[in-house]
């Protein structure tokens, strides 16, 4: 199973990337490409944690929520 959800997880940040790309291709925004980017690593980040999590998946996941909360904040600015 945590091949599976790995996988996954690695599809999600892939289509993260490119939804990002492509927001920033068609909008010009870089805020909102950071956003889109932001929020498909945090789903990549929390399907690691569905598995069986060790400490660098938890890790892994607490800096991605605080990376996203922590710009989200200067993006408001």
């Amino acid at each position: 199973m945590s091949g599976v959800l790995g996988a996954a997880a690695l599809l999600v940040t892939g289509f993260g990337l490119v939804g990002a790309a492509a927001v920033l291709a068609r909008s010009r925004d870089g805020r909102l490409a950071l956003r889109v980017l932001l929020e498909f690593l945090t789903a990549a980040g929390l399907l690691r944690l569905a598995g069986d999590p060790g400490w660098a998946q938890i890790g892994s996941a607490l800096a991605v929520v605080a990376l996203r909360q922590l710009l989200s904040l200067g993006l408001r600015g």
